[in-house]
């Protein structure tokens, strides 16, 4: 910090995978900086650029319109080298050496462990802000991103379910969420497919190639000839949507079509709800520091704003919502209703 300033200065950087949102979740940051009095000094490319030294002032002029903006403005990237003990105090002596009194780290779980590790070595405040598509992070009902990514997989399932109708084909849909099948479960629901594999439900019992055929056939049975949509979680199926579609065909001889959303659940324009998350988030990160705050997740419970110990919310799990699976598997599936008419 300059010598003529007395302002405190905070720190900010978005790391991992870009969610939508992080920029509406930076903007609060610098804005509730400003409305209190402080400085902000953003790091490029995540911890990358904070080891790099590669900072930039913001100010609110910097700022102000981007909301409706995907992606970061400030970059992310994936830093492996941050796990290093020397990353650490590299990092620690650039914040030091900047006068940065607080880091605000938005970001995943994996950021998250980054900014962990990263306290070990540095007596700066750090704040964790909840941005990540998968919705997994604990302790809070909503992460920033995922509303959009169920949007974009929603209407992707809705325009192929049209193609599905026309054809009477079987289509896999494989979207994001290796780990976690929050994106799976809700945008299954939202639209209307017969079938959900996600990694939770593979856990207790991974579905077998002739269970799901089964399944196909008694859809048929019971609705006649028609579309069938399937969402598949990455990484639930070896091969992904593609090698399960060519096993149905090949083997069993059903007409199948996959389609990998991909990093398309990543951009776009952000939902009002997620816009209006990470505006909240953002500011409570910032009114976090001036608490006294350190080594906390600024999440949301039941529309109250709370804080979360940063261990905590990788080492708990938030499980599936176990209504939507109930009224999914059981009132939805066309099957079990079907024996109960």
């Amino acid at each position: 910090m300059s010598e003529t300033s007395t302002k405190q200065r905070i720190g900010v950087l978005t790391s991992g995978g870009d969610a939508p949102g992080m920029n509406a979740a930076l903007r609060a940051v610098v804005l509730a900086a400003e409305h209190y009095g402080m400085e902000v000094m953003a790091f490029r490319h995540g911890y990358e650029g904070l080891l790099n030294n590669e900072h930039v002032p913001l100010k609110s002029a910097d700022v102000l319109h981007v909301l409706q903006y995907s992606g970061t403005i400030i970059k992310s990237a994936r830093c492996p080298r941050f796990k290093e003990v020397e990353s650490a105090k590299l990092a620690a002596n650039n914040l030091d050496s900047l006068g940065i009194s607080a880091l605000v780290v938005i970001g995943g779980d994996g950021s998250f462990r980054g900014a962990h590790h990263l306290s070990q070595y540095w007596k700066g405040q750090i704040i964790g802000v909840p941005g990540t598509i998968d919705n997994d992070l604990y302790g809070t009902d909503a992460t920033i991103g995922y509303s959009t990514a169920v949007a974009i997989a929603m209407d992707a399932l809705d325009k192929i379910r049209d193609t599905a109708d026309a054809m009477d084909r079987v289509f896999i849909v494989e979207v994001m969420g290796r780990h976690a099948g929050f994106i799976g479960l809700k945008s299954a629901m939202a639209a209307g497919a017969e079938r959900m594999i996600l990694p939770e439900l593979q856990k207790d019992k991974p579905l077998t190639i002739a269970a799901l055929v089964k399944h196909i056939k008694r859809v048929e049975e019971v609705r006649g000839a028609g579309s069938y949509v399937m969402v598949l979680s990455e990484h639930q199926w070896p091969g992904g949507a593609v090698a399960l579609s060519e096993q149905l065909e090949a083997e069993y001889n059903m007409p199948c079509r996959p389609c990998l959303l991909g990093h398309i659940q990543r951009g776009g324009p952000p939902t009002p709800s997620d816009r209006v998350l990470a505006s909240e988030l953002g500011v409570h990160a910032v009114e976090l520091i001036l608490q006294g705050k350190t080594e906390v997740m600024a999440g949301i419970k039941a529309g109250e704003m709370v804080e979360v110990p940063l261990v905590d919310t990788w080492t708990k799990k938030n499980p599936l919502d176990a209504n939507l699976l109930r009224i999914q598997h059981e009132i939805f599936n066309p099957v079990k209703k079907s024996t109960r008419s």
